[in-house]
This record gives C-alpha cells, structure tokens and sequence, in this order.
C-alpha cells in the first residue's frame, strides 16, 4: 500500500531545524516514524510517502528486467552495465528521495559508489519503475501538468537519460521507454511503447532484450 504524505498511525512532528528530505538523505526517518519492516519512505515533491514493500509478482518483473543484463556480464566481464536494486536515489539539486525498483548505471560508477549508501541521479543511465494498484499515479506521466506527484517529471526534470516504465494495470498492460529528457519542463520528449507479451528492444549501446511474455497485469498475478 502507498500512502501520500505520513499516514495518521506513523503521524510525529518533525524537527522545526530539519526537512523530511534532510532526515531521509541521513538514513533517519523510517526509525523517526517508527516505521514497521517492510515499509519504507521516499521524498516526492516535498512530501514523505510511505510504501509497503511491494507483492511477488511485482518484484519477479524487476527480476526479469535485471536478468538479461546480468546474463551479458556473465558471457562477458567487459559488459559496461550494472544493475542497482534496493538503493536509494538521491535526486541531486531538486532535494528529492526516491526508491527506484532498479537503476541501470556504468560499471565504473557502480563500482566507485560502493561505499555509498544511495546513488545519485548523475550516475544513472535508466531508471525502472514498476507500477503497484496504488502507486500507479506516482510513476505515470502525469496527466495534468499540475499534477502533485509525478516520477515521470522528477527523472526527467534532473537528467536521467531512459525511464522504462512497465505499467501492470489491467487496462494497460504496456512498457514505456521515456528519452530526452528536458530539464527545464520536467518532461521526456521521445517515447516508445510494448505491449506485455513482445520483446523490449532497448537502445543498442545498452545491448539487452527483455522478453515480457510471463509478464501478468496485477489482477492476475
């Protein structure tokens, strides 16, 4: 379950000298709120949002998304891209905190942030988000252009070059690949879409196909 804002049973004031993004960036704030396990926190537009760790279903998608990447390096030590899961994604400038369901970046960069607790969105080549029944907003490309919370905006407002997006509403059933990112609208300005059952082509220099043929909507899974 995704809740915007802090729902009423994890409700504390914060500290009147800090921000809800200064305590997430310090690995603070799920301890603060008393946050039970499996519930963690992203700074979105300002606001915290708790989110309960998603279903099976949705995490065998973003295994699915990471496999082929990780069976390139496998045939090859030379393949120049990592996969990131469970990190946390510092939105460098816009002072948001995302938990992004997988990031894609350079070997050299996955290797020379080791020793960090999150990445930053700098170093990401592409960002994977996949969307749960009440959360869907949050990923999609917002319909309105005053729209609270959008990711879609946020991604492309700091730069990240690709944000696939694998849409698991029934209705939709649909993969978007969102490039050229415009900073100063906050908008990707080329996408590409698949449906659930084809074959994601992603960009050559990436090197990867990503079969969705297993792939369920969420009222099936």
């Amino acid at each position: 379950m995704v809740i915007v804002s802090v729902p009423p049973e994890f409700s504390v004031s914060l500290p009147e000298e800090d921000t809800p993004y200064g305590m997430w960036l310090r690995g603070e704030l799920e301890d603060y709120l008393h946050l039970p396990e499996l519930f963690y926190t992203e700074i979105i537009d300002g606001e915290i949002v708790v989110s309960r760790a998603p279903a099976h279903g949705h995490n065998q998608i973003i295994e699915s998304i990471g496999l082929p990447f990780r069976g390139r390096l496998f045939n090859d030590s030379s393949f120049p891209w990592r996969c990131s899961q469970c990190t946390g994604l510092d939105m460098v400038g816009i002072e948001q905190g995302f938990l992004p369901d997988l990031m894609i970046l350079d070997a050299r960069l996955y290797q020379e942030a080791s020793r960090e607790h999150r990445l930053v969105s700098d170093q990401i080549e592409m960002v994977v988000e996949v969307t749960s029944p009440s959360n869907a907003g949050n990923d999609r490309r917002p319909a309105k252009a005053n729209t609270k919370f959008s990711k879609w905006r946020d991604y492309a407002q700091v730069g990240i070059p690709y944000y696939l997006l694998v849409d698991r509403d029934p209705k939709a059933k649909v993969i978007t690949l969102y490039s050229i990112p415009d900073a100063a609208t906050g908008a990707y300005l080329q996408e590409e879409s698949w449906k659930f059952g084809e074959t994601v082509v992603l960009p050559e220099h990436l090197g990867v196909e990503i079969p969705t043929d297993e792939w369920l909507p969420w009222d099936l899974a």
